[in-house]
């Protein structure tokens, strides 16, 4: 009966039923875009944001990148769709295997697991960042030398850890190489590549090139 009477007082002013319908979701939808707000939390002030869009500024590879996007984008979201750094590659999306790894202030995470609006502040580096122009970094050079990738998913990720581990770890062995990279999954089995990489064994990149001479000349044949 209440709504009824709100209709008929609608018609009195000259309000159709729809715009009636209309008038009633702006008020209601109007609330929820607005923003920030702040709540108490704790004893003290909290901003709350979205759900709607929301300005966002990050620094990435040195360099200053802003949009609008909602609360909830994630940061690998925010690089692959809003500004083109297509390196991380989303695979689990669960924060699982690594394909997304990123460095936020030095330090390897998932950016499926960040999100966007959480790492202004704070300095972003992805694959794109660690090469000069177009030239390779040693670690990438060596990934190519030893055959460390196949599909090619996982490599930016496991590129991006392993040039951080390696800075943390020069002198690490095989087994300080497994721990500091089992956050990382390679669904290829491309791990042997990967350790001689980290451990800069010339072995497996002669004996893989020797494969694939030999392959060529059975090619040829």
């Amino acid at each position: 009966m209440k709504d009824d009477e709100k209709e008929r007082g609608a018609h009195s002013l000259g309000v159709t039923r729809r715009d009636f319908m209309k008038i009633s979701g702006i008020s209601v939808a109007v609330p929820l875009v607005l923003g920030p707000r702040t709540v108490q939390a704790a004893g003290d002030d909290i901003a709350v944001y979205g759900p709607g869009k929301v300005p966002v500024a990050l620094m990435v590879n040195g360099k200053k990148l802003t949009a609008e996007l909602e609360p909830r984008v994630t940061l690998l979201d925010a690089l692959r769709d809003n500004f083109d750094l297509t390196g991380a590659k989303r695979v689990c999306d669960r924060g699982v295997c690594g394909a997304c790894t990123v460095l936020l202030d030095d330090k390897p995470v998932y950016a499926c697991a960040v999100l966007a609006i959480d790492a202004q502040g704070k300095k972003i580096t992805t694959i794109e960042g660690l090469a000069e122009g177009d030239a390779l970094t040693p670690v990438m050079q060596a990934f190519v030398d030893h055959d460390a990738q196949q599909c090619g998913f996982c490599t930016p990720g496991f590129v991006v850890a392993t040039t951080h581990f390696l800075q943390q770890h020069p002198r690490a062995t095989e087994e300080d190489l497994r721990r500091g990279l089992s956050g990382n999954y390679c669904r290829c089995g491309t791990y042997k590549g990967i350790r001689a990489v980290a451990l800069g064994s010339k072995g497996a990149s002669a004996r893989n090139t020797r494969e694939r001479e030999s392959s060529s000349e059975e090619v040829a044949l």
